[in-house]
């Protein structure tokens, strides 16, 4: 007998869209896209844009940039915005299930409240008072002009789930305040819209900061009294800075976007986010597929992942030293370099930035003078007369090199600083033997005599 086939997992990312992602945000988004792709499942961007202040449509353009850039592309892209029918049509019926009950409180009434429970030694929980008020009590509350706030009775049962990370996992939440899911202007806080969505979209998989651990018990309730299925949930360690201080989107810190602009490599901004705080190692990999297959979410450690946005640079430079010609082909053609398979190899080990490579494709194949100290000419000139006649292979450079040598009786740094300087203009760079084929007879002539070549 054939068993039924599972139902592809669905992972989803849900930034609110009222500022940049950082590095840590990244991570979400990675962990989630790339066990999506490799579980050959889908891959949501949500956006949580209820909350009509705060949210920018720019923010979520830019999101959906760094994404792209990222390697990631959702397949799927919504707005919380534009479901705001079915989280009322949620609320309806949580409330005529008796599972949702207003609530009359002020802020200040309910901060009174928690003082009280804590100078008695008690939890700040919620007492549920108002679900002691008669439908008179609430007349007179709201003719007083109070409009309710919506809670969220929870059953105060034990609340079980096994975590991908953290393994087993239990809450009684008869030790928690019941949540408010709608305000009393009649805007929904995060947690209705997200379970509505969750059970809407199909998704099966919740990896996300270890930050939300405590609205996990809340939420798997919720999911029962709206009669969908519990996803499986895994909480991630969250990233720090070195000096322990944690990630904000509101102050910019390791935006996404800035690290583009500032010339990281997206794939090196990927395996540091993904790999940072796990039992793998931080390291430079060729490919997001390469990386998909490092993600394992119990090698996550529970310890903060402590990121040094130093170690970036030098991530950025072992990614560029590693990258195939196939990737790179696309982004040198966008910058007008030529030189094919044979440029990228000659220089990729060179770089630390990928515009890095512009600068040695004007050197290898624009005009521009040799520089020669004065006490080189004559080395220089009868280098030049030694240079074999084309065309060249891999081995004309050292044979030029043997004669030149030979000729001048020079070797080491007298021999080779001299070339480079008149080749190229630097001290130190690609390897000359690579060059020199890219460069041709007549310009590397013209330049160990001091022409513009």
């Amino acid at each position: 007998m054939s068993r039924p086939a599972l139902p592809r997992p669905v992972f989803r990312f849900a930034p609110s869209p009222t500022g940049l992602i950082h590095v840590g945000n990244a991570r979400t988004a990675l962990l989630n896209a790339l066990l999506a792709r490799r579980a050959g499942g889908s891959f949501i961007l949500r956006f949580d844009d209820t909350d009509a202040a705060r949210s920018r449509t720019e923010y979520a353009d830019a999101i959906a940039a760094d994404l792209a850039w990222l390697g990631i592309p959702p397949d799927l892209t919504v707005r919380q915005s534009d479901r705001l029918a079915d989280y009322g049509a949620a609320a309806e019926r949580l409330k005529a299930a008796g599972r949702l009950y207003p609530a009359y409180e002020t802020e200040e009434e309910l901060e009174l409240k928690r003082r009280l429970q804590r100078a008695r030694g008690l939890p700040p929980v919620y007492d549920r008072a108002a679900l002691a008020l008669t439908d008179a009590d609430r007349a007179r509350l709201e003719a007083e002009g109070r409009a309710p706030h919506w809670r969220f009775r929870l059953a105060h049962r034990i609340v079980t789930w096994d975590d991908g990370v953290r393994g087993p996992q239990h809450v009684d939440t008869a030790n928690l305040s019941d949540p408010v899911l709608v305000r009393a202007d009649g805007s929904y806080l995060y947690t209705l819209p997200s379970v509505v969505d969750d059970i809407a979209l199909g998704v099966t998989d919740v990896v996300r900061g270890e930050d939300h651990v405590t609205n996990t018990a809340v939420q798997i309730e919720l999911f029962e009294a709206l009669g969908g299925p519990v996803p499986r949930f895994a909480h991630h360690n969250l990233i720090i800075l070195p000096s322990g201080e944690g990630l904000s989107k509101r102050l910019g810190h390791l935006s996404v976007s800035a690290l583009r602009e500032a010339g990281e490599e997206p794939l090196a901004v990927a395996a540091a986010a993904v790999l940072v705080g796990t039992s793998h190692a931080v390291e430079a990999v060729e490919s997001l597929e390469a990386l998909m297959e490092k993600v394992a979410l119990p090698a996550i450690s529970r310890a903060p992942a402590r990121f040094d946005p130093e170690d970036l640079s030098l991530l950025t430079a072992r990614t560029l030293h590693m990258m195939p010609y196939a990737a790179a082909a696309p982004r040198l053609e966008a910058l007008g370099i030529g030189g094919g398979a044979a440029f990228w190899s000659a220089v990729r080990g060179n770089l630390s930035r990928f515009a890095e490579a512009q600068e040695w494709w004007q050197v290898a194949a624009t005009p521009r003078a040799g520089l020669l100290a004065e006490e080189d000419r004559a080395f220089l000139a009868e280098a030049a007369t030694l240079l074999p006649a084309e065309p060249w292979d891999g081995a004309t450079y050292p044979a030029w090199i043997k004669a030149v040598k030979a000729a001048s009786g020079r070797a080491g740094k007298a021999l080779f600083h001299p070339l480079r300087r008149a080749l190229t203009g630097r001290d130190t760079g690609p390897e000359l033997a690579a060059l020199l084929r890219l460069m041709g007879r007549a310009r590397v002539a013209g330049r160990l005599g001091g022409a513009e070549a």
